[in-house]
């Protein structure tokens, strides 16, 4: 037979169509001999699928626990991908129901060793609101990083990794996904604070930290991250005056562009940020209120060319 991935499938399919069968009725189903059935046996446990053997002439195997679910040969990077791929579509309006329960069945489809690496990503992760969009390409996540996270949140165990080049020690409480990018909620043991920390920003070092008991958290997982990423979370942040109470501005926004700050004399700050300020020229250009913006200096650089723009299109 052909390829050693195909003849696995193969032997998978003809363990799972009867109970019982010798080394020798494999060996002339699949067309190779009795010591190749022996090593793709080992594969497969390898693998984690559970083939039990009765030692004899030429053998005996059959499927234990779990033994009439159909194959599915998947590797590790391959299985967090799907299982990453699923927990960002139950943030896409009219997949959620359908997505979560792909995520389901995919993992009783699987050897228990993967099955528990992609219960600890489901069972560690929310989505946020997938409502606006980047200029800006997505960050590549490490899929082994991403699931290192999952496993230390699922074991209470503790992080050490570079953030942005800067050291850190966190308890790893909740995985976000939003806006196509993967957040950690994790408290800093010594200070206690809490903080979204993107997984794509972390680079994990090896050992990890000490095991911790978990803490409560104060409020909801998601909110805190899109509360929170409008404040420290993007490339670009910006606090912009807006001539109108802060409930005009709360009535005009979404609560992922950012959070609203009143001020004294009846007017608001803005603060929300994004990956680009060309995105965050967008955000701020929706609301159909004059605001006043006197930094991040490449923000105020950006309007000015926008302003020139505009005037360009008008017909004097």
């Amino acid at each position: 037979m052909g390829s050693t991935s195909a003849r696995l499938l193969a032997l998978l399919g003809l363990l799972q169509s009867r109970p019982d069968w010798s080394g020798a009725e494999l060996a002339q189903r699949l067309g190779v001999t009795d010591r190749t059935v022996r090593n793709d046996v080992a594969r497969l446990r390898e693998l984690g699928y559970p083939v039990d053997g009765v030692r004899g002439p030429g053998g005996r195997y059959r499927l234990g626990a779990g033994a009439r679910v159909p194959p599915l040969l998947l590797d590790d990077a391959e299985a967090v991908a799907v299982a990453v791929g699923l927990r960002t579509a139950t943030a896409t309006a009219g997949f959620e129901e359908s997505a979560h329960s792909a995520l389901t069945k995919l993992e009783q489809v699987l050897p228990d060793r993967l099955r528990r690496r992609l219960a600890s990503i489901r069972d560690a992760s929310a989505s946020g609101p997938e409502n606006t969009d980047s200029n800006v390409e997505d960050p590549p996540v490490d899929s082994e990083a991403l699931a290192s996270v999952a496993d230390a949140i699922r074991d209470h165990h503790g992080l050490r990794a570079f953030y942005r080049d800067e050291p850190v020690e966190l308890e790893p409480y909740r995985l976000v996904a939003w806006q196509r990018r993967w957040f950690l909620v994790a408290r800093e043991p010594g200070s206690g604070e809490w903080a979204p920390y993107r997984v794509d920003w972390l680079q994990l070092r090896t050992p990890g930290g000490r095991r911790f008991t978990p803490a409560p958290f104060p409020g909801d997982f998601t909110e805190f991250v899109v509360r929170e990423v409008a404040r420290t979370g993007w490339a670009v942040h910006a606090r912009i005056t807006i001539d109108a109470p802060a409930e005009e501005v709360l009535a005009r926004i979404n609560p992922a562009v950012g959070t609203v700050e009143a001020l004294a004399d009846g007017r608001s700050v803005l603060v929300t940020g994004g990956d680009s300020v060309e995105i965050v020229a967008v955000w701020i250009g929706m609301l159909g209120i004059d605001f006043h913006v006197t930094e991040p200096a490449e923000l105020v650089e950006h309007l000015q060319v926008l302003t020139a723009r505009y005037a360009n299109a008008v017909p004097s």
